[in-house]
């Protein structure tokens, strides 16, 4: 079965203020146990905010590092997924409901994309 990778995308700058309560807490947790023993859900994590990041950037054939926080990105990915799915439809239907847990006043953008299991040469 193919593996899709879902990137959860936040806006670093404008994260809600307000904790989702132990209601929100539930029910994702509900979620993904419901993802688990369905076999897809084979790996998640949320990531630190990137003012703990550094970027490697390869470039003109030289190496630089920046530290967050990157203030020019308006979107970051906040946290990821791997999904087992049986193809891409499975894959979007369950990110689709982990995305209707979350309060109505977020804005959370996943990317959802399959992972090439082509072999390396």
């Amino acid at each position: 079965m193919p593996r899709f990778m879902s990137l959860i995308r936040i806006d670093e700058q404008n994260l809600p203020d307000e904790n989702p309560g132990p209601e929100f807490e539930k029910r994702m947790g509900a979620l993904f146990e419901e993802i688990t023993k369905a076999g897809v859900m084979l790996e998640t994590a949320g990531l630190t905010p990137t003012s703990q990041g550094t970027r490697v950037t390869w470039s003109g054939g030289k190496l630089s590092y920046t530290d967050g926080p990157f203030t020019e990105t308006k979107e970051v990915v906040g946290g990821y997924a791997i999904l087992q799915a049986k193809d891409k439809a499975e894959a979007l239907e369950w990110t689709k409901r982990f995305l209707q847990i979350h309060p109505a006043n977020w804005t959370v953008t996943s990317e959802v994309r399959q992972i090439d299991e082509a072999p390396s040469i």
